[in-house]
């Protein structure tokens, strides 16, 4: 059975980050939508136009068995002040069901959302400060969220998630396929 994945993006989003946690995901048969907070197409951080599926306002209504965030600035901002996604969020959280973010999005994002409460986490070095329980590691799982360093451990995120969510010979069938050791 495929899971229904939701990866945020936005202006000024990390586009290595982005397209690595849509790409790997999508490598193992998940339902991968890719939701805009601003108009349907967005420059990434590097100037990469990308466009998305939908926008945020159309997955309002939807559960996912993973929402997943990139990271990048000024992307994470305009994550953190989207009203629907941080009630899917909030909503995710309080269900029990995965979320994911990376670099900046876990301190600027689930941080200032209160989604870290009691939770260790890792992000982007430079805002490691601004986490109550950092843990420095490339990915930090604790419960039902996931949360990664930036653009250098996008690939380990991205197949930790897949892991998590179809099983380690999963992960490792996709890894295979890409030539990670």
């Amino acid at each position: 059975m495929s899971k229904k994945i939701l990866v945020a993006i936005a202006d000024g989003i990390e586009e290595l980050e982005a397209v690595t946690i849509i790409d790997v995901l999508r490598r193992a048969k998940a339902d991968v939508t890719v939701a805009s907070v601003d108009s349907k197409e967005v420059t990434a951080s590097r100037g990469v136009k990308l466009v998305a599926d939908v926008v945020i306002a159309d997955c309002a209504d939807q559960v996912y068995d993973l929402i997943a965030l990139p990271g990048g600035m000024p992307g994470a901002e305009h994550l953190r002040d989207s009203n629907v996604l941080i009630e899917l969020l909030k909503a995710q959280a309080k269900s029990g069901r995965f979320y994911a973010a990376i670099c900046a999005s876990p301190a600027v994002v689930l941080k200032y959302h209160n989604l870290l409460d009691n939770k260790k986490a890792t992000c982007y070095p430079s805002m490691i400060s601004e986490l109550d329980n950092s843990e420095v590691a490339r990915v930090v799982i604790d419960g039902n969220c996931i949360t990664s360093q930036g653009p250098g451990t996008a690939l380990d995120f991205s197949l930790k998630l897949v892991e998590l969510l179809f099983g380690k010979e999963k992960s490792k069938e996709v890894a295979k396929a890409m030539l990670v050791d």
